[in-house]
C-alpha cells in the first residue's frame, strides 16, 4: 500500500475512533514513526473533512513546548493541532468524560488575536501588536490511541491529541503581565497536582506562539483575528476522573476551573 493510501487509511481510523468513543492501536507503524510530513497530512484530511461538515475552524494549539518532552520523542521542535468551536467549553458548565477519550488537563495561557498573522517572516513586534488579550486556560487532552501509546506521528496525525479547553474570564492585555515569569499551580479539589512557569513553554509561551504563527502562514492556513491560540502546556498534565474539579492559577490572569460530571 502506498502513503496516501496509508494516510486515508490512517484518517479513517482515527475519525472512527472519535465516533466510536473506542480508542485504536498506534498508527505509527502505518505512517512512519518518524514522518511528520504523512503525519501533518493525515492530520489535515480529517481538519479537511470536519470543515466540509461544517465545524467553525477558531484556533489552534500547541504541543510538545517542553524540551524534556521533545528529547524523549526524538523531536526538536513543537507540534500543533486544530481548534474547533464545538471543543470550547465554559466555566460552570460540567463536561461529560464521554465527550474525550481517556482525558487529561493541562494549564496553559490562552492568545486570542486581533489582527491576522499571515506573514511568515513574522517578528516578535508583529506578535505583540497582532495578540489582543491572554487568558488562562485548561486544555482537556485526549487520545483516540489506547493506553496513550503515542509517538510523535501517532499524536500529531491524532490532531496533536486534542479534545476540549476551557478559557478563564478575565482577559488581560500583554502590558498587564509577564508570560515568562508567570508561576502557575494547579489544584484537584483543593490539592495540589501541578505546578510550573511560563518560561516551561519553550522559554516563553510567545516564542510557541510565534514559532506556529510562521508555520501557519508559510503554509497557507494563517492565523486570524479572532484565532485563539493555546500555547502550551506550562506544567505535567495530569489525568481526570468522574467528578473532578480542577483550579488554575496563572499569575498576573487570574485563574479558569473545569468541573467534570460525576457520572
Amino acid at each position: 500500500m502506498n502513503e496516501p493510501d496509508n494516510v486515508h487509511k490512517v484518517a479513517d481510523f482515527l475519525h472512527e475512533a472519535a465516533l466510536s468513543g473506542t480508542a485504536i492501536a498506534p498508527v505509527r507503524n502505518l505512517i512512519g514513526e518518524m514522518d511528520l510530513e504523512a503525519a501533518y497530512a493525515v492530520q489535515e484530511v480529517n481538519t479537511q473533512r470536519a470543515l466540509n461538515a461544517g465545524r467553525r475552524l477558531v484556533g489552534r494549539k500547541i504541543g510538545l513546548t517542553s524540551v524534556a518532552v521533545q528529547k524523549q520523542l526524538g523531536v526538536e521542535q513543537p507540534d500543533y493541532g486544530m481548534l474547533f468551536a464545538d471543543m470550547a467549553r465554559t466555566e460552570g458548565e460540567e463536561i461529560s468524560l464521554n465527550d474525550v477519550l481517556q482525558p487529561k488537563v493541562e494549564a496553559e495561557i490562552a492568545f486570542v488575536l486581533g489582527r491576522d498573522l499571515d506573514d511568515d517572516h513574522l517578528t516578535v513586534a508583529d506578535l505583540f501588536r497582532a495578540i489582543e488579550f491572554a487568558v488562562p486556560a485548561i486544555e482537556i487532552v485526549g487520545s483516540r490511541i489506547a493506553n496513550w501509546d503515542i509517538r510523535i506521528t501517532d499524536t500529531i496525525a491524532d490532531n496533536a491529541s486534542s479534545g476540549l479547553y476551557v478559557l478563564g474570564s478575565m482577559p488581560k492585555r500583554l502590558c498587564d503581565f509577564d508570560s515568562r515569569h508567570a508561576g502557575m499551580v494547579m489544584e484537584r479539589q483543593g490539592l495540589l497536582v501541578s505546578s510550573g512557569v511560563g518560561a516551561a513553554c519553550l522559554g516563553s509561551p510567545l516564542n510557541a506562539v510565534l514559532w506556529l504563527a510562521k508555520v501557519m502562514a508559510k503554509l497557507g492556513r494563517p492565523l486570524r483575528a479572532g484565532d485563539t491560540v493555546l500555547s502550551g502546556a506550562l506544567g505535567p498534565m495530569v489525568p481526570v476522573a468522574a467528578g473532578d474539579i480542577f483550579n488554575v492559577r496563572i499569575e498576573g490572569l487570574g485563574s479558569v476551573t473545569a468541573n467534570f460530571a460525576k457520572g
